[in-house]
C-alpha cells in the first residue's frame, strides 16, 4: 500500500493531520456560531495535553461547544454538574461491594473519558475540586492505593460563571495553575445572534448534533500525529528568552501580587509552539507567543486589590507587558 494515500492516523502525516484539525472549525460551526477562538484554544490544549477553563455567562454555548468538539473528533465525552453536595467519588469512581463474588470491584467515575466537561466547577467545595488534581496532572486516578490510568487523549474542560459568585468556592491558585488555558466565551455579535435564532427557528436542536450535520472529521490518531509534529517545531533561544522575559515582568508588575510561575512560562512556550504548527510553520515566532499570552497567562496572575478597584484587569496588565518587553528580531 502506498503510504502517501493513507490517512493521517495510519501514516502520521502531519500535513493531513493539520488539515483534519483545521476542518474542525467548519464542522463545529454547524452547531456553534462565532466561537472560533475558543475552538482553536481547545485544539491547542489537546495538542499540548493540557486542560481548559471556560468562562462566560450562562447561555453562550459553553457546553454545546465541548459536545460539538467531541463529536467532530470522535471522542468520548462525559458531563458532570458540580454542586455543593458532589463527592470526590462521584467524579473519580469508587469501590463497590459485589455480594455474588464477595469482593470489592472498582466502578469508574465520569472522569474516565476523553473530554470531561466539569460544569460550574466553582460550585463544589475544594475537597471535590481537588479530586480532579491527580487526574489533570498525572492522568490517573488512585483508589485504595491502586493507580488507574485515564484514556488518551484526556482533557478537562471546566466552566464557570463570571458574574454570579453567591454559593461558589473560588478555585485556588494551585488548581488554576493546572489549567493550560483560560478561555473567555463572549456574548455573540448582533449578526451571530441573528444566525443563532434563525437556526433555532429552522428546527436546530442542540441536543441532536447528528441532525445538525456534525460528523467526525478527525480522531485520536490525527491528534497523535499532530502532537509528534508539534514536538518537532523549532524554538530558538531568542524565543525562549522572550517567554522568560514576559513571565518575569509579571512578577515585577506593581499591579500584581502574584506573577507567572515557571510552570506558566513552560505552558506559554508549549501553546505558542502548537499555534505555530497549526498556522503552518515548523518554527515559533514572537507573534505566536503574543497570540497565546492572554489565554495562557490571565489565570496565573493575581491583581492587587487597589489595582482591581481602579478597573485594572489581568488582560490589561499582560497587554501592557507585551507592549514593553523587547521583541526579538
Amino acid at each position: 500500500m502506498d503510504p502517501t494515500t493513507d490517512n493521517a492516523g495510519q501514516t502520521g502525516d502531519p500535513g493531513a493531520a493539520r488539515d483534519a484539525l483545521e476542518a474542525l472549525r467548519a464542522e463545529i460551526a454547524k452547531a456553534v456560531v462565532g466561537q472560533d477562538p475558543a475552538v482553536t484554544g481547545l485544539v491547542v490544549a489537546l495538542l499540548c495535553r493540557g486542560h481548559v477553563l471556560l468562562e462566560g455567562v450562562p447561555g453562550v454555548a459553553k457546553t454545546l461547544l465541548v459536545r460539538a468538539l467531541a463529536s467532530a473528533l470522535e471522542l468520548d465525552t462525559k458531563r458532570v454538574q458540580f454542586t455543593p453536595d458532589l463527592m470526590p467519588s462521584d467524579v473519580t469512581g469508587s469501590l463497590v461491594y459485589d455480594s455474588r463474588s464477595a469482593e470489592f470491584s472498582f466502578q469508574p467515575g465520569p472522569v474516565f473519558t476523553n473530554l470531561l466537561l466539569a460544569d460550574e466547577i466553582n460550585r463544589t467545595p475544594p475537597k471535590t475540586q481537588s479530586s480532579l488534581l491527580e487526574a489533570m496532572e498525572e492522568r490517573q486516578v488512585t483508589v485504595d492505593g491502586t493507580p488507574r490510568p485515564l484514556p488518551d487523549p484526556f482533557l478537562v474542560a471546566a466552566t464557570q460563571n463570571p458574574v454570579e459568585y453567591e454559593g461558589t468556592y473560588p478555585l485556588p491558585e494551585a488548581q488554576l495553575d493546572r489549567f493550560l488555558l483560560k478561555l473567555t466565551i463572549p456574548l455573540p455579535s448582533r449578526q451571530d445572534e441573528i444566525d443563532v435564532l434563525t437556526r433555532h427557528a429552522e428546527g436546530f436542536n442542540p441536543r441532536d448534533l447528528k441532525a445538525a450535520g456534525v460528523r467526525p472529521v478527525a480522531g485520536p490518531a490525527d491528534l497523535e500525529a499532530a502532537r509528534a509534529a508539534v514536538a518537532r517545531t523549532t524554538i530558538s533561544p531568542e524565543i525562549t528568552a522572550y517567554v522568560v522575559d514576559i513571565c518575569r515582568a509579571t512578577r515585577e508588575s506593581p499591579s500584581l501580587t502574584l506573577g507567572v510561575s515557571p510552570r506558566g512560562a513552560t505552558a506559554l512556550l508549549a501553546t505558542a509552539r502548537a499555534w505555530a504548527w497549526l498556522t503552518g510553520r515548523d518554527y515559533v515566532i514572537p507573534d505566536d507567543v503574543k497570540a497565546l499570552a492572554l489565554p495562557t497567562l490571565r489565570h496565573r496572575v493575581q491583581l492587587r486589590p487597589e489595582a482591581e478597584m481602579e478597573g485594572v484587569t489581568a488582560d490589561s496588565v499582560i497587554n501592557a507587558i507585551l507592549a514593553h518587553v523587547p521583541v526579538p528580531r
